[in-house]
């Protein structure tokens, strides 16, 4: 799936499941990472998540945009488009649109460091490094070592 594919498929699913059509653009972004799209409120335009297309398949991507299209034709009618207000709430549950898209990775997929307690080689899994000078053991205060790096 192409940019074209993705604008023809956002202007098809606006029409037959709002009643309104899309006047704007809608396009792959490769540099979204924890998001599985989004609607930009200055140009009106919907990024989605080219990662989700490749994991997950078209019908991740048409309930990304589904959900984007939610926001995209509040914001333009005035009412609430944010995922607190009433009005988004109501709309996204008529449309079938989901509150979130499924993770690309889990957390043991992001994992990056692994430490060993000295004392009671308890194991942490952090995606981020951690200052072992500083940190301790959680469980008995006993001195961290880095046993892994990925």
């Amino acid at each position: 799936m192409d940019n074209l594919n993705l604008q023809q498929m956002t202007e098809s699913i606006s029409k037959s499941y709002f009643n309104r059509p899309f006047k704007h653009k809608a396009y792959f972004n490769p540099r979204l990472r924890t998001t599985g799209g989004r609607y930009i409120l200055n140009t009106h335009n919907i990024e989605v998540n080219v990662k989700q297309y490749n994991k997950f398949g078209e019908k991740a991507i048409e309930d990304i945009i589904k959900h984007e299209l939610c926001h995209y034709h509040l914001h333009l009618q005035g009412r609430g488009y944010k995922h607190k207000d009433k009005d988004f709430k109501i709309l996204s549950t008529q449309t079938g649109a989901p509150r979130f898209c499924s993770a690309i990775e889990n957390y043991e997929d992001r994992v990056r460091y692994t430490y060993v307690c000295s004392n009671c080689n308890l194991k942490f899994n952090r995606i981020r490094k951690v200052n072992t000078e500083k940190m301790v053991c959680g469980q008995c205060k006993g001195k961290l070592v880095e046993i892994k790096f990925r």
